[in-house]
C-alpha cells in the first residue's frame, strides 16, 4: 500500500512504488492477481477511453483503514495455513503519543492495529516491510514467531523520508542481490541488498544517514541492522518467487518436491542454530547429509521444469 504523500512529489513516488512492486509480484514472479491487493492514496481513472491499453491499467483501491482491513479479510478467507502471506507499507509513518502509525487516507491504523489484523490470519509465515519514516518502532508490536518485520528506520525518531523501499523494491529484479547464487532472491538477500544501496546513496550524495533498517524474524521484537543475534534465520529461507509453485498446478510430484525443498532448507537453519550445542563432528555429518538431500531434491525439481 502506498500511503498519504502530504504533497504531490511523495504522493506520486509512492504510488509508483507501490504499483511497480505490484508488477513485479504479478509478472516476473508469478502471483496471481487475485490474491495481490494494490492500494493507493488516488485510485487511478485512467481507462481505454483515456488512451490507455487495458493491459496497463493497474487495479488499485484507496489506502484507508476500511480497505486495508478489507483486503487482509479477504485474505483471511482464502489463506490456509501453509500461505504466505506479505504486507508492504510505502509512505509516512508517524509517531504520535508513543503510538506508532502509518498515514493513510483518513483515520491511520496503528501498529497494534496491524498486529491484531495479522493475528486473525490463519497462515503460519508472514512477512511485513515497513518502508515508512518513523517505521523502526513498528518492530517490537508486530513481532511474532513465525513472522518476519523489516523496517525502513531502527526508531520512530528517524522521521526524514525513506529510500529503502527502491532498493527493497529492485532486489527481486537484480541477479546482484542473489548473493548465494541459486538462481532466488531470499527476503534477506534483499534486505542486505536493500541496507547495502540505501547506505551507499547517503554516501553518494555526501548525506548523514537518516535511516537504519531493522529485521526481526525469531519474534523477540528487538530488530538488528543485520542477521545475527538470532535474527535472519527465517528470512534466509522464505523467497517471494511463487512462480515455481504457479507451475507446480496439475503436478502434484513437483509441489510435492517444493515443499520438500522447503522443508531440507528449514531444517538447515535449524541445525546451525544448535550448531553451539552439538559436537563438531556430530553438527558436520547432520549437515552433510540434509545438504546431500536437498540437492538431490534440487536436481529432480530441475529435470521437472525443463
Amino acid at each position: 500500500m502506498a500511503g498519504v504523500g502530504g504533497e504531490d512529489t511523495f504522493t506520486k513516488k509512492f504510488t509508483s512504488q507501490a504499483t511497480r512492486l505490484y508488477e513485479i509480484l504479478t509478472n516476473q514472479l508469478g502471483f496471481s492477481e487475485k490474491n495481490v491487493f494494490l492500494l493507493t492514496e488516488t485510485v487511478s481513472s485512467a481507462g481505454p477511453e483515456d488512451g490507455a491499453r487495458e493491459s496497463d491499467v493497474v487495479p488499485s483501491k484507496r489506502a484507508t483503514a476500511e480497505e486495508v482491513k478489507k483486503a487482509l479479510a479477504t485474505i483471511k478467507s482464502a489463506a490456509n495455513a501453509e500461505s504466505l502471506v506479505l504486507v508492504v507499507l510505502i509512505g509516512h509513518g508517524t509517531v504520535d503519543n508513543q503510538v506508532p502509525k502509518f498515514n493513510l487516507v483518513g483515520p491511520d491504523l496503528s501498529a497494534k492495529d496491524y498486529a491484531q489484523l495479522l493475528g486473525a490470519l490463519p497462515n503460519k509465515k508472514t512477512i511485513f516491510v515497513d518502508c515508512s519514516s518513523s517505521s523502526g518502532d513498528f518492530v517490537k508490536p508486530l513481532s511474532a514467531q513465525n513472522r518476519i518485520v523489516i523496517t525502513a528506520t531502527r526508531s520512530g525518531n528517524e522521521q526524514n523520508s525513506t529510500v529503502f523501499a527502491d532498493h527493497f523494491i529492485a532486489a527481486f529484479l537484480d541477479n546482484a542481490a542473489d548473493a548465494d547464487k541459486n538462481g532466488r532472491v531470499s527476503v534477506l538477500e534483499a534486505f542486505n541488498y536493500a541496507t547495502k544501496l540505501t547506505a551507499d546513496w547517503y554516501k553518494e550524495k555526501n548525506r548523514l544517514a537518516t535511516e537504519h533498517a531493522l529485521i526481526d524474524d525469531n519474534g523477540d521484537g528487538t530488530g538488528h541492522e543485520e542477521a545475527g543475534n538470532g535474527d535472519g534465520n527465517l528470512a534466509k529461507i522464505i523467497y517471494l518467487d511463487s512462480k515455481t509453485i504457479e507451475e507446480a498446478a496439475g503436478d502434484a510430484e513437483l509441489e510435492r518436491l517444493i515443499k520438500e525443498r522447503q522443508r531440507l532448507e528449514e531444517e538447515v537453519e535449524k541445525l546451525k542454530a544448535r550448531k553451539s550445542e552439538m559436537k563438531p563432528e556430530e553438527y558436520e555429518s547432520e549437515l552433510e547429509k540434509i545438504l546431500v538431500d536437498l540437492a538431490k531434491v534440487n536436481q529432480q525439481i530441475k529435470g521437472k521444469q525443463k
